[in-house]
């Protein structure tokens, strides 16, 4: 096996990956993260006691809106027509944290992992923005692709930690 980096060419300058050659196919990608909070403030999430409103469907709407405009923030990203964007939050009393996990959806010729990744990402971002006030120590963590599929390269899952 030889991996090379695809957004390189052969003179190392960077560029977008030419996908005109690749079969449309159905893609989805599924990525998950968590942030950690202090009991308190996954109480008031959990109650809908927060002062900005509801933390989670806020988040919820952030993260959809994050995958559908991955293209503007990440430079050598291709703009892709989302076909689905599902958003999940766990909450885990325990843990005193948030997972979320994006599923994202295309049929095209570049897959979406960039854009559940995006997601994810900016979900959890909106929890922290939404609940500073209480807990500026909040903790995100473990953002990862946990499984994709469709395209030439086919299915892949992520190992569990």
């Amino acid at each position: 096996m030889n991996p090379t980096l695809t957004h390189f060419d052969s003179a190392g300058q960077a560029h977008m990956v030419d996908v005109a050659g690749k079969a449309e196919t159905h893609r989805v990608a599924r990525a998950s993260g968590r942030i950690v909070m202090q009991p308190e403030t996954l109480g008031m999430v959990k109650h809908g006691a927060a002062k900005k409103g509801d933390v989670l469907g806020i988040a919820r709407l952030a993260a959809i809106q994050a995958a559908k405009r991955a293209a503007d923030l990440i430079p050598l990203c291709h703009p892709i027509p989302l076909t689905r964007v599902a958003v999940e939050f766990a909450l885990d009393l325990a843990d005193s944290s948030i997972t979320c996990t994006v599923t994202a959806e295309t049929v095209g010729r570049t897959g979406v992992e960039m854009e559940a990744l995006a997601a994810v990402q900016v979900g959890l971002l909106t929890i922290y923005d939404m609940c500073k006030s209480v807990d500026r120590g909040m903790i995100m963590s473990d953002i990862r692709l946990l499984e994709k599929s469709g395209g030439k390269s086919g299915s892949w899952t992520a190992i569990p930690p």
